[in-house]
Order: structure tokens, then C-alpha cells, then sequence
């Protein structure tokens, strides 16, 4: 049985980017998903925007529709896309209250 995921990607960066990559990743275990293996993805949402304080709130609503786990995708963390290379200055604040406020561990990245 797959882990159940809800993945926040960046505002931002979805204006550009269909997550293709990112949903494909989780369906194959890839990437982000090598440690857990495939995942099923319950739903994608954005952090909301600059500077991420509604991220929190979207992830305790991911956690009770079914994630067990919460997904930062790469666009977050590790700025891809790699020609935009631009890092979220929210991201580890993100991650940082996303567990301690709605307990779920989350997944620094997807591809």
C-alpha cells in the first residue's frame, strides 16, 4: 500500500510549471520518492505565496483529507526549474512549522 502525499509546490513557479515532473516522480518512486517508493498524490496545492505563512494551513487541510506526509516540491527547496535556479528564502521556515504544527513529516523535494 502507497503512502498518501499532499504536495505544496510554489506560487510562484506555477504560473510556468504543469508539475508533470513532480506527479510522475511520486507515481514511480523516483527522486524525493526513492525512500518511500511510489506514493499516491491526494492533492496539490500552492504555499499560497510569498512568504509561505498559508503553506501551514494548506498542509494541516492536506493532513485532514488523507496525507500522511507532506511534499515540498522541488521548486521550493532546490529552485528548479535548474534555469531559474532560485530557492525559496521561506522554504526551510516552511518545512520548520509545517511538522511542528500539523505533525506530519515532510519530503524536502520531488525531482
Amino acid at each position: 500500500m502507497s503512502i498518501k502525499v499532499g504536495l505544496i509546490r510554489c506560487q510562484k513557479t506555477e504560473e510556468y510549471c504543469p508539475a508533470t515532473t513532480c506527479l510522475s516522480f511520486a507515481k514511480e518512486g523516483k527522486g524525493g520518492f526513492e525512500e518511500t517508493g511510489p506514493v499516491e498524490v491526494i492533492g496539490v496545492i500552492t504555499c499560497g505565496g510569498c512568504p509561505g505563512k498559508k503553506a501551514i494551513k494548506r498542509a494541516a487541510m492536506l493532513k485532514e483529507r488523507g496525507a500522511e506526509k507532506i511534499v515540498l516540491a522541488s521548486c521550493i527547496l532546490r529552485g528548479t526549474p535548474s534555469d531559474i535556479n532560485y530557492p525559496c528564502p521561506f522554504g526551510k521556515k516552511m518545512h520548520k512549522l509545517i511538522e511542528e504544527q500539523t505533525g506530519l513529516e515532510v519530503i524536502e523535494w520531488t525531482h
